[in-house]
């Protein structure tokens, strides 16, 4: 964690700034490697100091007492800041203001009135852009744990059960193989339900011939997974199977593409391309990926607006989708990091046609 401390110093130095206070989960978690909720952390050019309440003050000692002075508070945690650096000679503090809430905001301008709040906009997010090998390993564990859940659910799937079932399986698998949890509410969409991009599971039932989109993951060490199979059951219909080839063929090649020196644009452009050539312009309305990593939603966004270049290191997900209304939808996704030339694709579970 000295290094990342370091990291963030930097900036500090770059914005002019005496110190920076961190109060959002995940820049916590990345900073200290302390993923429980009650965290605020201060860091200046020479102290670091992290806050908890009694339930986490063993905990943390433990888990980032090396590098950080551990403080417990009994009230409010700024306050209790403020007493601790008033000699510190500290007028400038950044804050996360693309994370802060308005009201969180006030509550820290009243509780800090001597000093000035400066915006750090995304300076601390981006310190998580590009992934750290030991990062890469855990999310890689996380992305294996989702894999295994596919190959489980494959032996589970078969008409009259609900998606609820599929789902509570999928979930079920991932906690009892080494998940904390889910990296969000799974998606499962069968049959017509397939063309809703974010269709959560229903009590709606298999029947034979239906497409199954299922979207899940896990959250390992405190990194997400994240992953799309489209399955079928029985005997599809052609139009289903094309429409299949076609997203198979968009998520190969854009996939193959990712590498160091293109921009989300870029890469997003060429998934689109062959879905609106094949005539679905209009029914793959959202991005090609985002980043993942502790969050299972980051920078860098494959998409229309996504103008980071991307770099080595940065983990995405590339997950095109056409989606034709009252009638049914595919999507494939898979994890892959950034390479000079071809990406490591993460994710093993085949993506070619299968059919229950």
């Amino acid at each position: 964690m000295n290094k990342r401390i370091n990291k963030l110093r930097k900036v500090l130095i770059d914005k002019d700034l005496d110190g920076v206070l961190i109060t959002s989960r995940p820049n916590t978690l990345y900073l200290s490697g302390f993923p429980g909720s009650a965290s605020t952390i201060f860091i200046s050019h020479k102290r670091a100091i992290f806050l908890t309440d009694f339930r986490y003050i063993e905990f943390s000692k433990e888990r980032c007492g090396n590098d950080y002075e551990v403080m417990l508070y009994e009230k409010k945690p700024l306050i209790f800041l403020m007493e601790q650096i008033k000699n510190d000679g500290i007028k400038k503090i950044g804050f996360e203001d693309e994370i802060v809430s308005y009201s969180s905001y006030m509550t820290i301008s009243e509780q800090l009135p001597k000093i000035e709040l400066i915006r750090m906009k995304d300076s601390i997010t981006k310190l998580r852009l590009v992934k750290e090998d030991s990062e890469i390993v855990i999310i890689q564990k996380a992305v294996d744990i989702a894999d295994q859940a596919f190959t489980h659910i494959l032996k589970y799937i078969k008409v009259g059960i609900s998606e609820i079932d599929i789902a509570a399986e999928i979930e079920h698998f991932m906690r009892k193989n080494g998940a904390e949890k889910q990296s969000f509410d799974s998606i499962v969409a069968s049959g017509k339900r397939s063309s809703l991009p974010h269709g959560h599971a229903s009590e709606k039932i298999i029947e034979s011939g239906d497409g199954i989109t299922m979207d899940f993951g896990a959250i390992y060490n405190g990194y997400c997974s994240d992953m799309t199979r489209t399955v079928f059951v029985g005997k599809p219909e052609q139009k289903i199977l094309d429409i299949y080839a076609t997203v198979f063929e968009a998520q190969t090649i854009a996939e193959a593409a990712v590498h160091r020196g293109k921009t989300g644009v870029e890469i997003d452009k060429i998934a689109r391309d062959i879905i609106y050539e094949a005539g679905y312009e209009g029914m793959f309305g959202h991005g090609l990926g985002h980043g993942v990593g502790i969050e299972v939603h980051e920078e860098p966004r494959l998409s229309t607006s996504g103008n980071i270049v991307l770099e080595n290191g940065m983990v995405v997900t590339i997950e095109p989708g056409i989606y034709v209304p009252n009638y049914g939808g595919v999507r494939i996704e898979d994890m892959a990091v950034v390479n000079d030339d071809l990406p490591k694709v993460l994710t093993s579970s085949s993506k070619e046609l299968i059919i229950l």
